[in-house]
């Protein structure tokens, strides 16, 4: 390019980002935010450098993180950034809670689970499951897209996309979890089972509906398993009932409902047709 020609896209860039409505932390401080809370909720995994950090020195850090984070977003909170990281840790034992119901959850229905500590450090599902109730907690502060942001990170972590708006009750397990997707007005009860490829999705996505209620809802004690797609604001999943594989949903299902895909499989003998 020219000089000219520099100026006037350098003049283009200036105009277009003095019109967005937001700026924004950087999404390597989003992500080690995510990673630091974490551990120190649950400090299973060790750092090789082998130093130890009060337990308050870290809670502090943390909450100087956080205010970094909310800094850029200030002008769109309700109230001033510092107050808004009070409340969040104000409710990050309640966080920690629901989280161990979680872990305790994963352990107890896979048999592959050695233990909580592996459900904590290792499994991808409760990585996404633990940002999204981190980034939920910030949603119910009227935090703008932050919490998005973190849900994201945990998205291109693990292949898991949870909404940070979706509600989500306790015990909650997300089995190898690769290409579940939970949408943004999603409900789901108590002890509820996801396994992988599952979809809670709407069925209409017009800019329109944005304000409506797009996603199904998921009673307790469901269990759905591999790549079931369930679509609609309307559609409910009654509680202790089991959604098969492959399942293609788009109305409601009483409780204890079976709902299974039947499909034709032939077996052929290739030596047979030789």
């Amino acid at each position: 390019m020219t000089s000219a020609e520099q100026q006037h896209f350098f003049e283009r860039m200036a105009t277009q980002n003095a019109s967005f409505r937001y700026r924004l932390p950087s999404k390597p401080d989003v992500g080690r935010f995510i990673d630091s809370l974490i551990r120190f909720l649950f400090p299973i995994t060790q750092d090789c450098k082998q130093f130890v950090v009060s337990t308050a020195d870290t809670y502090r850090e943390l909450n100087r993180q956080l205010g970094c984070l909310l800094k850029p977003l200030e002008e769109h909170l309700p109230v001033d950034k510092d107050l808004t990281a009070e409340r969040f840790f104000d409710r990050l034992p309640d966080t920690y809670d629901a989280l161990l119901l979680d872990a305790q959850a994963i352990a107890a229905f896979d048999p592959a689970a050695a233990g909580v500590e592996e459900v904590i450090a290792i499994y991808p599902g409760f990585y996404a499951i633990a940002v999204y109730r981190i980034a939920h907690v910030l949603t119910g502060l009227e935090v703008p897209l932050l919490p998005r942001m973190m849900t994201e990170y945990a998205h291109g972590h693990t292949g898991i996309d949870i909404h940070p708006n979706a509600k989500i009750g306790s015990s909650f397990f997300v089995d190898h979890g690769t290409g579940v997707v939970i949408g943004e007005t999603a409900i789901i009860g108590s002890n509820v089972k996801i396994y992988q490829g599952v979809t809670l999705g709407a069925t209409n996505v017009a800019k329109s509906m944005a304000s409506k209620k797009r996603h199904p809802t998921i009673e307790d004690n469901v269990i759905i398993y591999a790549n079931a797609t369930i679509l609609g604001g309307r559609t409910v999943v009654g509680h202790d009932s089991v959604i098969g594989g492959n399942v293609w949903l788009t109305q409601s299902v009483e409780p204890y409902s079976l709902v299974y895909h039947t499909s034709q499989i032939e077996v052929r003998s290739l030596a047979a047709e030789s």
